[in-house]
């Protein structure tokens, strides 16, 4: 079809407003009894294929990071033959999908973002917070806002995009069919985000692709949430087919397959270096070069200059290093802070990363959770000994415990060599690395925060000097997909901070935009003649 019907007016995509959870307030009663429902519920979760639960004889035990003994549900573990069958299903809904009218689709997302900021909030909230350890500030943002946002926005995008058209000129018509890819797209979705989750599969998904959706094991509670939000919603069997398992399997599965089409991926950097590796062994047997799309690592920076705000400076840091537990790509991990500030930096920062709260994410009143699991657990604890073993100093935290739950405290290091380990290594978690500069070396930490480490995700400056600003930017202009001025280096929101980085950090496709959607489409020029010549010679021709 071509998508003249893009035209029809759509709802004005606008931010889903973030609720407070105030004490007293309903969606605070509401939250409260779903998570003390769900925490008695231990569903098994089973993979969707053509919109049909399938279980499985191997099943996974699923526990909350914050509380080893709190069983949340078991997990159906995919086999090489369900992922065959995931991407049979998504091939028999292809050309269905694949033809139906722009509004159609859109509907289903629309709807589904509708769902979401209304009967289904307390849900993804609760299986966030308690799958994936997150505040409810936190999983408010991202399952409830984010995702409402990714769904409403991305309809808005592809509306526009859809109305860009090519001149046509008197007698005859030209348009472009923005086509869906050739196949099935593959979304490997990471644990830190619900909202990444739902967005990998469902923006292809809304370009008129069919899916196979592999969530990270550990968020396995909401993206089944999710999925199940989806169907409510209205999506067609066989559009977005979700299986749990071994990464290892379903890729080696998907790449066996002549039709696979395109990869959607959030990750580590590694991962997607591999998975770029075998996808172009893969291609003397595939029908299409895939479309390959992926935002990986991060190792972010607040650099500061002497006519910082202190006090906006300290919060910048608190909180873009250890909410979530330092656990999002964008998380500051590295700072360059001017000498002259230290002294009063230093005392806030340390006081502030003190007195946050830890433990129980299902009480309220805590600022962090845990970490996702033990290797995270141990990578965080060999890099604070590690830094220990160094002779940097720990000014703050440095404490873990593995009992209850794989808890690191918010810590603080401070190293007097700008290229350290904890400088350059991508850790993700609470830890947040300081170099300071000598006031006149600005130029120098500048140099320093552009070239350390392979990332370029995102990073974030401090000045009320305008030409300082101005330095900066310029200065930076390659260290950063998503860059901000007197702001923490986090929180990008829809619709305002496109994201996405370069480097060792992505493809800066920049998920939620037109132009993530663009990657998703095979573009069809179509020229119609009105009035077609009936003499083969040309008037020079005489």
């Amino acid at each position: 079809m071509t998508d003249v019907q893009s035209a029809l007016p759509l709802p004005a995509a606008r931010n889903e407003p973030v609720l407070d959870y105030a004490p007293g307030s309903p969606e605070r009663e509401e939250l409260e009894a779903r998570l003390k429902s769900m925490k008695d519920e231990r569903p098994l979760l089973p993979h969707v294929i053509g919109g049909r639960d399938v279980t499985t004889e191997e099943t996974r035990r699923y526990t909350a990071p914050h509380d080893h003994s709190l069983h949340l549900a078991d997990v159906a573990v995919a086999t090489p033959e369900h992922i065959r069958r995931a991407i049979d299903a998504a091939k028999a809904a292809r050309a269905e999908w694949a033809s139906a009218s722009f509004a159609d689709r859109a509907a289903v997302f629309l709807r589904a973002a509708d769902l979401l900021s209304t009967t289904w909030r307390s849900t993804l909230n609760a299986a966030t917070m308690l799958g994936q350890s997150k505040s409810i500030f936190q999983s408010e943002i991202d399952a409830a806002c984010e995702l409402a946002d990714f769904w409403r926005f991305n309809c808005n995008f592809a509306a526009r995009l859809y109305e860009d058209q090519p001149l046509s000129v008197p007698g005859s018509w030209n348009r472009v069919d923005y086509r869906p890819l050739e196949g099935f797209v593959l979304a490997v979705s990471p644990f830190n985000f619900t909202s990444i989750g739902g967005n990998l599969p469902s923006a292809p998904a809304l370009m008129g692709n069919v899916v196979v959706w592999k969530p990270s094991d550990k968020q396995v509670l909401s993206a089944h949430y999710t999925m199940r939000l989806l169907q409510q919603a209205g999506l067609p069997d066989g559009v977005i087919n979700l299986v749990y398992g071994d990464p290892g399997t379903t890729v080696d599965t998907v790449l066996a397959d002549e039709d696979f089409a395109g990869l959607h991926f959030t990750g580590s950097t590694a991962v997607f270096k591999q998975l770029w590796r075998e996808i172009a062994e893969a291609l003397p047997h595939l029908r299409s070069y895939p479309r390959i799309v992926g935002e990986t690592g991060g190792k972010n920076f607040v650099v500061a200059h002497p006519s910082a705000d202190p006090a906006a400076l300290v919060v910048a840091l608190a909180r873009g290093a250890f909410e979530y537990q330092g656990q999002k790509c964008s998380a500051a991990s590295r700072a360059y802070i001017p000498r002259s500030l230290w002294s009063e930096v230093e005392d806030e920062l340390c006081e502030v990363a003190s007195s946050m709260p830890m433990g129980d994410v299902s009480d309220l009143s805590t600022f962090l959770g845990a970490v996702i699991d033990e290797n995270a657990f141990n990578r965080l604890s060999d890099a604070i000994e590690g830094a220990r073993g160094r002779g940097e100093r720990i000014l703050v935290g440095g404490g873990t415990e593995r009992e209850r739950g794989w808890f690191v405290q918010p810590t603080v290091i401070l190293t007097e060599d700008p290229r350290s380990d904890t400088m350059q290594r991508e850790l993700f978690g609470p830890i947040l690395t300081v170099y300071v500069y000598d006031d006149a070396d600005w130029d120098q930490a500048l140099e320093l925060a552009a070239t350390t480490g392979p990332y370029a995700l995102t990073g974030s400056v401090f000045a009320r000097d305008r030409a300082a600003v101005r330095r900066a930017t310029d200065a930076l202009r390659d260290a950063a997909g998503n860059f901000y001025v007197n702001d923490k280096p986090t929180g990008a929101v829809v619709g305002q901070q496109p994201f996405g980085g370069a480097r060792g950090s992505g493809t800066n496709d920049k998920a939620g935009s037109m132009w993530n959607l663009i990657r998703w489409v095979s573009p069809r020029a179509i020229k119609e003649n009105f009035t077609p010549p009936h003499d083969w010679r040309y008037p020079h021709m005489g």
